[in-house]
């Protein structure tokens, strides 16, 4: 008799809502393969080129043919061989954090990852000692955040989001909140600039504020940056929370290349520059004691991916503003584009009602509804109406319907923008009229 595994012998977090939501939006677009979708958050491909794969690669191979006076054995150890655990392009990044971010750190602070999701996981599961700690994050919150602390067993008090980013007196409200249950909030994740879903962000003196609340309250916060550089370009941008944090060291920092950098090379970081004390009273960097865990889950990052986006850093001096030029011109008159096909096809004081929220740059914009939307009605609009779209439940871990849903315009093309609206207005007007 074959044998089978009894689900409840399982790990919990194979039962969440969390963990479901991640391969439903991984899978949907599969099985509609018809269907436009303005569900995926996923950068232009219209750009790729494998040459540039190529020519990255070698360029990075140079870099390393000078810094090793040509000795081709290094070269190639370095790119072929299992490489070192925290990375081998952490020089670079700390260069890039420099320039681009105005963030001055030690370059062994770096973890070079899997994934901005390996760099997430890794650090809840150096921060989860036992059931006591907890982490706080906004809701709606990234699906990836809530699922890695699904993973490593630790759980979220949600905070919630305003109009203008996080609810700061709510934030300090819930932490205060779970010291006097007995419980150790250990650190608070939040996407200062264009949240996804939400796009929210928070303003300086927000920022600000943050910071002092983690003081005050004893907790890191967990700074995730994948969509900062895509905004107008006219406009200053705000400081992050890591730049705006200097010696207090409240902040780790969480980023990725998927959307600047090559999704395919799947390669994030953390910069960890806290130090850990021993019991002996030795201390090391926190980023040495995510090392060792990574060790021991995926040994190191490829360094022939490594190798792809060292390359792209280098052949734009470091900066991925520069290397982000035209993709940031783009999205941002993507997002022009979406917003004022929601205007054309909804204007305001007509029926049905239906508002959206305005982010200046981002991925995402989130559009209200006069009917609950779930995973079922998604299916009905991508088989009747063609279109994808995201259900806000997902990003609130659940499964209850809400009179919301977030569309990604980053995929697309103005001419496809201008489709799915069209083919979304005919689905809301449908359910509006049921």
């Amino acid at each position: 008799m074959p044998a089978e595994i009894d689900m409840l012998s399982l790990h919990g977090s194979l039962d969440s809502p969390v963990i479901e939501s991640m391969n439903f939006l991984n899978e949907i677009s599969q099985r509609f393969p018809e269907a436009l979708s303005l569900a995926a958050g996923r950068p232009y491909e219209g750009f790729f080129d494998t040459e540039d794969v190529h020519r990255h690669l070698r360029t990075f191979e140079a870099h390393l043919r000078a810094k090793f006076d040509g000795d081709e054995t290094q070269v190639r150890r370095t790119l072929l061989q299992y490489g070192r655990t925290k990375g081998i392009i952490h020089d670079l990044i700390a260069k890039n954090l420099l320039l681009d971010e105005n963030i001055d750190i030690d370059p062994e602070s770096v973890v070079v990852t899997v994934g901005c999701q390996e760099a997430l996981f890794l650090t809840l599961r150096a921060l989860r000692r036992d059931d006591n700690d907890v982490l706080l994050a906004p809701s709606p919150c990234y699906v990836g955040a809530s699922g890695a602390a699904e993973l490593v067993g630790m759980r979220i008090l949600p905070v919630r989001e305003s109009a203008d980013g996080v609810d700061l007196d709510d934030l300090a409200r819930v932490a205060e909140e779970a010291r006097a249950a007995g419980l150790r909030p250990r650190a608070f994740y939040v996407v200062a600039d264009f949240a996804n879903p939400s796009g929210a962000g928070l303003d300086l003196d927000a920022r600000k504020r943050l910071l002092r609340i983690a003081g005050e309250q004893d907790f890191l916060v967990l700074e995730d940056n994948p969509y900062g550089l895509f905004q107008d370009s006219e406009i200053e941008p705000l400081p992050t929370l890591k730049s705006l944090d200097g010696e207090r060291r409240r902040v780790v920092y969480l980023g990725s290349f998927a959307k600047t950098g090559l999704p395919g090379a799947r390669i994030g970081y953390v910069v960890a520059d806290q130090r850990t004390v021993g019991a002996d009273g030795r201390t090391e960097l926190f980023a040495d004691q995510l090392a060792k865990i990574k060790s021991m889950l995926t040994v190191n990052t490829s360094p022939v991916a490594q190798a792809v986006i060292g390359g792209k850093l280098l052949e734009h001096g470091h900066s991925l503003r520069a290397a982000n030029v035209r993709e940031t011109e783009l999205y941002q008159g993507n997002l022009r584009h979406v917003l004022g096909e929601l205007a054309r096809q909804f204007p305001a004081g007509t029926r049905p009602q239906v508002t959206w929220n305005t982010p200046a740059g981002g991925f995402f914009v989130v559009v209200t509804v006069p009917f609950p939307v779930d995973d079922a009605l998604l299916e009905h609009s991508a088989r009747a109406h063609r279109v994808l779209w995201t259900p806000m439940h997902h990003f609130y871990g659940d499964g209850q319907p809400r009179n919301q849903l977030r569309l990604s315009f980053s995929y697309l093309s103005p001419d496809e923008i201008t489709l799915g609206i069209d083919r979304l207005a005919t689905f809301i007007r449908e359910q509006s009229d049921v």
